[in-house]
């Protein structure tokens, strides 16, 4: 008798495509990494830009008060 998974998946998502994808980032290089991550974020709608920690809630502030939207926590 086949074992029932007791992990819980969101829609469309498997075992089997989890462990896909996690056989994907075993097998990537550190360079293959950096250079999936660069895409991503040259791909996106959204800057890295270095804040002192002091004015980071400033600056969520400032974010949230211009997209109408509440500071994560």
């Amino acid at each position: 008798m086949k074992k029932k998974d007791p992990n819980k998946y969101p829609r469309k998502w498997t075992r089997k495509r989890v462990e896909s994808v996690i056989a994907h980032y075993d097998r990537q290089s550190e360079a293959e990494a950096i250079d999936e991550a660069d895409a991503a974020i040259e791909n996106s709608r959204v800057s890295l830009v270095r804040v002192p920690n002091e004015l980071v809630e400033e600056v969520e502030r400032l974010i949230a008060q211009r997209t109408g939207r509440k500071r994560s926590a």
